[in-house]
């Protein structure tokens, strides 16, 4: 193998002003009552890891300096004509405004947050996302949320595509299954650097 000196490592600090955390449908729909009997192991992986693991993750980068952004499953209009063929075809509606679409309260954004409403499994399809990153200076993106082997997946790989240095907070994500949860981390693991939220907060330049 010959050596290549533009190959950059995937193990660096991540300085605070041009670092983003995405939250990714950390939402009220996911944690909708039925979900506690129809889903218990999803339910035990929120409330008892990945809503916690979230909570240190907001707190520690957003004193560190970094911009904390969110993103919703929400639609743009009442009945949802907005949306996705795939949501459309999967039954998945948001309306909105819905109750549904609010950010979880243990990890609600501040006033000054943006929060961005999408329509399909990856943001950087269904929102100007990348363009108002780019804005604001981010070229590190440090992303948590849900469903780890759906949106999360999303997020991680369109936006390596899209240029950003991605980072997966592991243990603030969560779905269905641990197995789905593990193997979706092994999956997009060499799109990112995967490590839990105190890793992740160690990175970040004092």
């Amino acid at each position: 193998m010959t050596f290549d000196p533009l190959r950059l490592q995937r193990d660096k600090l991540l300085i605070p002003a041009r670092t983003a955390v995405l939250i990714v449908d950390a939402q009220n729909s996911e944690i909708a009552e039925p979900y506690r009997t129809a889903k218990p192991e999803y339910w035990a992986a929120l409330h008892g890891r990945a809503i916690p693991a979230m909570q240190r993750l907001i707190g520690g980068a957003r004193t560190a300096g970094c911009e904390i952004v969110y993103t919703v499953i929400e639609a743009l209009t009442r009945n949802g004509r907005d949306r996705s063929l795939d949501h459309k075809l999967s039954g998945i509606l948001v309306p909105k405004g819905a109750w549904e679409a609010g950010v979880i309260a243990a990890v609600a954004p501040e006033a000054d947050d943006i929060v961005l409403p999408k329509t399909s499994s990856g943001v950087f399809n269904s929102t100007n996302i990348a363009y108002v990153l780019r804005n604001l200076g981010v070229e590190n993106l440090i992303v948590a949320g849900f469903l780890t082997d759906q949106c999360v997946d999303m997020a991680v790989r369109d936006g390596a595509d899209q240029g950003f240095y991605m980072v997966c907070a592991e243990d603030a994500c969560a779905t269905h299954t641990e197995e789905r949860h593990r193997a979706s981390l092994r999956l997009f693991g060499g799109y990112c650097r995967t490590q839990t939220v105190d890793e992740v907060l160690r990175t970040l330049q004092k």
